[in-house]
């Protein structure tokens, strides 16, 4: 993971825009009403791009509008060249899109680096290319290139790059920042001229080849690239003159010019149509046409909403900024988009499956024009067509669980059943009922029993062992599967047709309720029951992945089956994972959450926070407890009889001042560390007050848990040799490389290289069973 920074201008470079061997990729085109947009409402537009033409806002344009993979508006208006001579202009008319370079070529190119193992979002971007690390820089991470809060400067100055483009990068790696890093948003096209240097450095290929091989041309979009072609030049919009000649099909933008037409921030031509296919790829959660470019939870981390100040992006996209004035007023949270400098608007709304295209020439022939607010206007009238779906139907605080599916659906996919069901008090509906209730009432469900996990019916016991009970609620037994036994027995199943999960996961290996999952699942299978998974969002959410993998042979019920340590699944899309490798003779059924976004974090959900154990107290625990969790093993206090459980760490041996000014000097993303002396009222250290310290996370969205926890252990390592219990810090983390990597004190960024491989095989795994 390294940076080249020298830009090769070769031959080739003419020709990454390579002859189709096939037909080009074409969304079919349909009308309006086939996908639930008022063709009058649509027409809207006519008189809008009539006014602006008269008010001389741009010579022409092309509006594509589409909706569930089909194009419903397609229309050319105006001219595309006004001088020296009048063209009209056409809908396969080929545009200089701009800054659409930014989220197209090169984010999407950095998101594929992503799931390859090789970048990850939080990586310091001078990790990999080391003349980066100068001037301030040494600490700007990938998110905040992707999110414009590097604090580098907007454009460095033009006379940077005419010395040619080795030379112009090795100036932009020289650079100082001009804010502080994470405090401030500043639009930058450097920021994505370094972004397209870590392509070249981790890919071997520059933007250009790797967006072409890797997006393009397996979409079918063979009118989307740099350095267009003879037959596109031809159908290109002009813009201005450079040097006495008018700019067709040549990049508009001085510096990407300067180098050699290909770069992170500017240079990408294409088409309307070719875009609408981009877009279809991107609201089918990253595949068209049989082709799969981005996994869904790519798709998904890419366009979540990033606070910046003053507003939200996405990673290479627009959300909400102070650059979103050519947004749909009426487009939902979910919406991400962008703008070009040359009059281009491209927004795409997931919720309503809708994407809004506006491809103008508007700085030909003098740079005049203006066509953000004539953009946004047709965003809006593209929403309000819409006949099927209102914006208060759609977003994420409209989040159904699997239960409340089920009871939505009248309960069907349990009709006629005899069921048991495995929950506790995380299992109830979006208005707090529990299931266990819900299917005692329901008509046509008979519940004949119920199961407890570690923690019991009530999720609040924090022993060993738990007994059986009875349910004051229905009368029913409750069959404990954390006591005699973990795994139902054939007599506890007996008289049931099918067994239903209910449950709230945390999205870490080692917390038990999957492993009761599992083992349920294969007792279900042994019996010939039938298995209904309830399924919840992962509150940590369902996007990253992180931490060693569970060293074979090492299953247990605290490593159930081979994950790293945070697998950004569901239970339900773990369940048919559990099916598939276990190879599980098994009628499975996962009822679906609807309306949540991989993404998303809990808050965002509307769904009410229940304890799903006794010292897992909030949103923030649950978070910090795939790194810190791994330490209770030892003789560290993690906070248990405290108010703050994994949110404090300490023992009578520790003195807080030293470990905190250790971890703050590792400047871990996201984290802060403050010294404390707690004294637990109960569990390890009871009664005895310890040294320790208070673990802050300042930005969620860069805080790593495994890194934080890692790095935690390794300071212990370093600091308390003696005092430390390292041996027993493998008890939950399995993975003898990194209990080895820790005892020897290495980094922490050499133990996630160690693991890296597996846990990209991993992603790739887990990709067959998402369901989100």
């Amino acid at each position: 993971m390294n940076v080249n920074a020298r830009i090769v201008i070769t031959l080739w470079l003419m020709t990454t825009m390579a002859p189709p061997l096939a037909a080009p990729a074409r969304l079919p085109i349909t009308r309006p009403e086939s996908v639930a947009l008022d063709g009058q409402r649509l027409a809207q537009i006519d008189h809008l791009v009539a006014e602006a033409l008269a008010e001389r806002k741009m010579p022409g344009c092309v509006v594509a509008i589409g909706r569930r993979g089909k194009l419903a508006f397609l229309k050319a208006y105006g001219n595309k060249q006004v001088q020296p001579s009048v063209v009209p202009m056409t809908t396969d008319t080929v545009f200089d899109l701009a800054s659409i370079t930014k989220p197209v070529a090169t984010a999407t190119s950095i998101m594929l680096l992503i799931e390859q193992g090789k970048l990850r979002v939080t990586d310091r971007v001078a990790a990999h290319l080391s003349e980066f690390a100068v001037n301030g820089k040494e600490g700007i991470t990938v998110y905040q290139l992707l999110t414009h809060q590097s604090g580098l400067i907007a454009d460095n100055a033009l006379k940077d790059y005419e010395d040619g483009p080795a030379k112009a990068i090795a100036r932009v790696h020289a650079l100082d920042t001009v804010a502080e890093p994470g405090t401030r948003f500043i639009y930058s096209d450097v920021n994505f001229i370094v972004l397209a240097e870590l392509v070249r450095k981790l890919s071997g290929q520059d933007v250009a080849k790797f967006a072409a091989e890797r997006v393009f041309h397996p979409l079918g979009m063979t009118e989307t690239g740099y350095l267009p072609r003879e037959e596109l030049r031809a159908r290109a919009a002009p813009t201005e003159q450079r040097d006495g000649k008018w700019m067709v099909g040549e990049v508009h933008d001085p510096r990407a010019y300067k180098l050699g037409g290909v770069a992170g921030h500017a240079g990408l031509f294409g088409t309307a149509q070719d875009l609408a296919v981009y877009a279809s790829m991107m609201i089918n959660g990253g595949h068209h046409g049989g082709v799969r470019v981005l996994s869904p939870s790519t798709v998904a981390m890419m366009t979540a909403a990033y606070p910046v100040p003053n507003g939200l992006r996405g990673l290479g996209w627009d959300k909400r900024s102070a650059f979103s004035s050519n947004r749909g007023e009426t487009m939902t949270p979910r919406a991400f988009g962008h703008g070009g400098f040359t009059g281009i608007g491209f927004w795409i709304d997931p919720a309503f499956e809708l994407f809004v295209i506006f491809l103008s020439n508007r700085v030909h022939p003098e740079g005049k024009g203006a066509v953000n607010p004539l953009i946004g206007r047709i965003g809006t009238v593209a929403v309000e067509a819409i006949t099927d779906q209102r914006p208060s139907q759609v977003g994420s605080s409209t989040v159904l669980t699997g239960v409340d599916v089920l009871q939505r659906n009248h309960f069907r996919a349990l009709q006629g059943q005899r069921v048991g069901l495995i929950t506790n008090p995380t299992g109830i509906n979006r208005d707090g009922v529990r299931t266990s209730r819900l299917l005692h009432e329901a008509p046509a469900v008979k519940l004949v029993a119920l199961f407890s996990p570690e923690h019991g019916a009530d999720a609040a016991l924090d022993v060993s062992k738990v007994d059986d009970t009875i349910d004051k609620t229905t009368g029913l037994k409750v069959f404990s599967l954390y006591g005699a036994t973990r795994k139902p027995t054939a007599e506890m199943l007996a008289e049931l047709d099918t067994l239903v999960f209910d449950i709230q996961d945390v999205g870490t290996r080692f917390y038990t309720y999957v492993s009761t999952m599992g083992n349920a699942m294969q007792a279900a299978a042994e019996q010939k029951k039938r298995f209904v998974v309830l399924d919840r969002p992962n509150p940590i959410n369902g996007v990253d992945v992180a931490g060693p993998m569970l060293d074979a042979g090492r299953e247990s019920f605290v490593g159930f089956h081979p994950l790293p340590v945070r697998h950004g699944m569901t239970v339900g899309e773990l369940a048919l994972m559990f099916k598939a490798e276990l190879k599980l003779e098994l009628e499975l059924e996962v009822v679906k959450v609807e309306g949540w976004n991989r993404a998303d974090f809990f808050d965002a959900t509307g769904l009410p926070w229940i304890n799903p154990s006794p010292n897992m107290r909030s949103l923030t625990q649950a978070l910090l407890y795939p790194g810190i969790g791994l330490l209770e093993t030892t003789n560290l206090s993690v906070g248990r009889g405290t108010d703050t459980p994994f949110e404090v760490i300490g023992a009578p041996w520790l003195d807080g001042r030293v470990l905190a000014e250790a971890l703050n000097a590792a400047e871990l993303p996201g984290a802060r560390f403050v010294p404390i002396r707690f004294t637990p009222s109960s569990s390890k250290f009871e009664h005895q007050t310890c040294g320790g310290v208070n673990l802050l996370i300042t930005d969620r969205v860069q805080f790593e848990p495994l890194r934080v926890g890692l790095e935690v252990a390794r300071q212990l390592r370093r600091l308390y040799a003696v005092e430390w219990d390292v041996k027993a810090y493998d008890r939950l983390l399995c993975n003898a490389k990194t209990l080895q990597a820790v005892t020897e004190g290495m980094a922490v960024e050499e133990m996630e290289n160690s693991w890296r491989p597996a846990l990209a095989e991993f992603i790739q795994r887990r990709e067959q069973y998402l369901a989100y």
